[in-house]
């Protein structure tokens, strides 16, 4: 007869590898926190030390802003501008945070530190959780991988502007259930990560292409179908009874002109006319779909079925690319995926490099506009978008190295000692069914 302890032991035998990186994801979560000390003990009000300080968080304003001591943000009767801008999984993890801390304090100031401590919490939770879910996606000849995402610099620095941690834990139980063929699960993580952050509805059509190469349908079906469910289940109680407030981050997002980071703000700033008085929704949106479409052909006429985070992270990488904006904290979106498709330390390296000099780039050149208007202390806009080059250029990098890997198939590291792919699910060890090779 099996006792307890027989069946606790294997358990435990399992969970042992896994401690090493959960203990490094908290140390990374403390550091985050320690790096934004400066605004969280009285900095908060003045811009000059927040941008000195690199300590800038949308955590802290947005309560304030958004009117979150008093109000549901998508109910709220309050100015159209003042709504929540975030999808509702999101939206609604900040109100019940604001209700935890209406009951912690009374005094308003109080109360928007509390939230930010509650909210650093979760985040700190959801980051070591995404590390852990990686590792287990990783598999156990490529366990250490997710370090870069546990404690790299991009990661410590970018880990509280914004709640994009609960969509990157999200988005590696998507995988993980994938990897596992539980699809129902899969879709119904993927589906809460789409209504947290929008850019997991690009996973959509890595998921799609790789079914249409191994003529898989089935588990692709399910998943979409389940996610589907899960986003409409989030979503239809808001879109019936608070239509405006629902609505919001769709029409923001619409309507939002070139910000911080976009490659388009650099035309836009040096008057050339590849912006003009073009739609930048448009142009974005035409430039994305023809990188989709290079993914897709290259998807097909690959000699070999590309694994699934290869996949994800292009697509991922184009939608970054070529967005109206390219927030410091979106290195997150993009960090685990990077290191899934292609674990190479040394464009690594390079592309988080790059990445740290736009994250205290945008911080200095935000000190020399307006209203703080400081240029002894900032940089300048020559300066300023040698930074947003930098991520491009090195993300391209990455990418021109995940292509090679999928045109040579034998010079992908993680395609080693028999191993197809550890992401893959029902595509590992697939039969490749249709290409274009096949066609022609």
């Amino acid at each position: 007869m099996t006792t307890d302890t027989e069946v606790r032991a294997p358990l435990m035998a399992r969970a042992v590898p896994y401690l090493p990186l959960g203990l490094f994801a908290a140390l990374g979560a403390v550091l985050a926190y320690v790096v934004r000390l400066p605004c969280r003990s009285g900095g908060w009000g003045d811009q000059v030390t927040i941008y000195t300080n690199f300590c800038y968080t949308d955590i802290y304003p947005l309560y304030f802003d958004r009117q979150l001591a008093t109000q549901n943000p998508y109910f709220a009767d309050v100015p159209f501008e003042k709504q929540v801008e975030y999808p509702v999984v999101l939206g609604e993890v900040m109100q019940a945070i604001a209700w935890v801390v209406r009951e912690l304090a009374i005094d308003p100031a109080a109360q928007a530190v509390k939230f930010y401590d509650l909210t650093v919490i979760l985040l700190g939770v959801c980051l070591v959780a995404g590390v852990l879910l990686m590792a287990a996606v990783a598999g156990p000849t490529r366990r250490w991988d997710p370090l870069w995402y546990a404690i790299s610099p991009v990661v410590v620095f970018a880990a509280y502007i914004n709640w994009d941690l609960v969509a990157g834990a999200l988005s590696m139980g998507m995988l993980l259930a994938w990897s596992r063929r539980r699809h129902v699960l899969a879709g119904v993580l993927l589906g809460l990560a789409i209504a947290t952050k929008f850019y997991p509805l690009m996973f959509i059509g890595a998921l799609f292409l790789l079914s249409l190469r191994t003529l898989k349908w089935r588990p692709f079906l399910v998943t979409v179908g389940s996610a589907a469910g899960a986003w409409l289940a989030v979503n239809l109680p808001y879109m019936v009874f608070a239509w405006e407030g629902w609505k919001r981050f769709y029409v923001f997002s619409q309507e939002r002109g070139i910000d911080w980071g976009s490659v388009w703000l650099f035309f836009q700033n040096k008057g050339w006319p590849i912006v003009g008085a073009s739609n930048v929704s448009i142009l974005g949106m035409t430039s994305l779909a023809l990188l989709c479409v290079g993914i897709a052909v290259l998807t097909l006429a690959a000699p070999r079925r590309p694994r699934l985070a290869q996949i994800c992270f292009l697509a991922l990488a184009a939608f970054m690319m070529t967005n109206k904006v390219w927030s410091p904290q979106f290195v997150l979106w993009l960090v685990p995926f990077a290191v899934l498709a292609r674990p190479n330390w040394k464009p690594l390296v390079l592309w988080q490099l790059a990445e740290l000099w736009y994250f205290f780039a945008i911080w200095l050149y935000l000190l020399s506009q307006g209203p703080v208007s400081r240029p002894d202390l900032g940089i300048g806009d020559d300066t300023y978008f040698t930074a947003v080059w930098g991520r491009v250029i090195t993300i391209g990098i990455m990418m021109a190295f995940v292509v090679r890997d999928i045109l040579r198939p034998e010079r992908d590291l993680v395609r080693q000692d028999g191993i197809d792919d550890q992401v893959g699910g029902v595509f590992d060890g697939a039969q490749d069914r249709f290409s274009l090779n096949t066609v022609r």
